[in-house]
């Protein structure tokens, strides 16, 4: 709804925020939340939760967006997350499904390493949110997963999570040790052989076995990257662009190119024409998925509204912590466990900027032919100093480039099958 946003003042409930906001003009500045709901702008119910189950980290990748770009919150908060904020945290979440009448919600642990717990610690807080949900909303169904390094997933690990009912999803730059020179430990030494262990190991679980995210690197080969990362029978790949923005351009670009589209279309092509389908990988599946008008569970593209909320080690709720990326505190909300539940997100300015669709992008993304596939991007690309995040996606021509790539490569596969038939 366009018309609630506002160059007013900043409302009563933004001003909690003000010391970590004044970088950041929009949304905090100019959205006006009480506005949009009077003009009847409902929002929608948080379904994700990430519970940061532990806050350090056994290895120190030089590109972490949570430990080595602008937001430096982890230093203050305890290393893993107390039993009684777990039960607190499942209370809210059960809580919120109840209130909301959700068929399913997802449970994400994360870090730091929520590995560096303890198997049963760490299904602790899952076995809490579904004895929780049970009592409030028993039709309610509660999924969960864990995004680790892989360097400490053993077979007991392993078969202790599935036990549980925990999938697991392992981050990794590619499958060679030369991919991941940037994953090393706090001495120096590299990570990717224990990773490349724990990869081998899961693989023979593939019903525990959620997939491997692996942020695109332009200096490395594309399709080496992605046949490498083949050999560890991952089912899913998320190919993730650097959290860059405005102020912090992505690494290696240099002039007015599409590096980072050029990159993702030579793994495309691979993908695309392999005469099986090995493995899936998101954010092609995505695209196509939004160029033939179906819906897809994204943060990155299209126009759907974000339902993810993060609970911190300390029981601060946050929104995703990718917003760290952009300047201290940008991910930040003022809320706790204690005093506030999930729907107290939801009118929260920087949550409900992320649910108003196109009403939220830049005027040249609101008029672009592919905003219904792009959707102004990732948030955190979109951020300037000084302008907040109401602008089109640092990545904006590569993700024209990929967008209109892969439309031509739909349709030449669609018109030629009915040219067959």
């Amino acid at each position: 709804m366009s018309q609630a946003i506002t160059s007013g003042p900043v409302p009563p409930v933004h001003r909690t925020l003000a010391g970590h906001a004044r970088h950041a003009r929009w949304p905090y500045a100019r959205l006006d939340v009480p506005g949009l709901r009077a003009a009847g702008h409902r929002p929608r119910p948080v379904r994700q939760f990430v519970l940061k189950t532990h806050s350090r980290c056994n290895l120190a990748c030089t590109y972490c967006y949570v430990y080595e770009m602008a937001d430096r919150s982890w230093r203050t908060r305890p290393a893993t997350m107390a039993p009684a904020t777990a039960l607190r945290a499942a209370e809210r979440i059960a809580e919120h499904a109840a209130a909301h009448q959700l068929p399913r919600v997802d449970l994400v642990l994360h870090g730091g390493e929520p590995l560096l717990a303890p198997p049963a610690d760490l299904a602790a807080p899952v076995e809490a949110v579904r004895a929780a949900v049970a009592r409030h909303t028993p039709r309610t169904r509660v999924t969960a997963a864990v995004q680790t390094n892989g360097t400490l997933l053993t077979a007991g690990r392993i078969a202790a999570l599935a036990a549980a009912g925990i999938r697991v999803g392992v981050s990794l730059d590619g499958g060679l040790p030369a991919h991941n020179r940037r994953r090393v430990d706090h001495t120096g030494r590299p990570g990717f052989h224990a990773a490349a262990r724990g990869l081998r190991l899961l693989a023979r679980h593939p019903d525990s076995y959620a997939g491997v995210l692996c942020v695109v690197d332009i200096a490395q080969d594309p399709v080496e990257t992605y046949e490498s990362l083949l050999a560890f029978a991952p089912p899913s790949i998320g190919l993730l662009l650097p959290l860059a923005n405005w102020s912090t351009p992505p690494p290696g670009r240099t002039g007015h190119g599409t590096p980072y589209g050029d990159w993702l279309l030579a793994v495309f092509e691979r993908w695309w024409h392999d005469g099986a389908r090995r493995t899936r990988i998101r954010i092609f599946e995505e695209v196509i998925a939004l160029l033939l008008g179906l819906p897809a569970a994204t943060e990155t593209l299209g126009l759907a509204p974000v339902t993810t909320a993060v609970v911190e080690t300390d029981g601060s709720i946050e929104q995703a912590d990718s917003l760290k990326s952009a300047y201290e505190g940008a991910a930040a909300t003022g809320m706790t466990l204690d005093h506030h539940s999930f729907d107290d997100l939801l009118d929260h300015p920087g949550f409900a900027a992320r649910q108003l669709g196109r009403d939220a992008l830049a005027a040249d993304c609101r008029t672009c032919e592919l905003v219904e596939v792009c959707g102004g991007g990732h948030y955190p690309h979109r951020y300037r100093a000084g302008d907040g995040f109401r602008q089109p996606s640092v990545y904006c021509a590569d993700l024209q480039a990929v967008i209109r790539h892969v439309a031509h490569a739909l349709h030449r596969a669609t018109t030629s099958g009915r040219a067959a038939s």
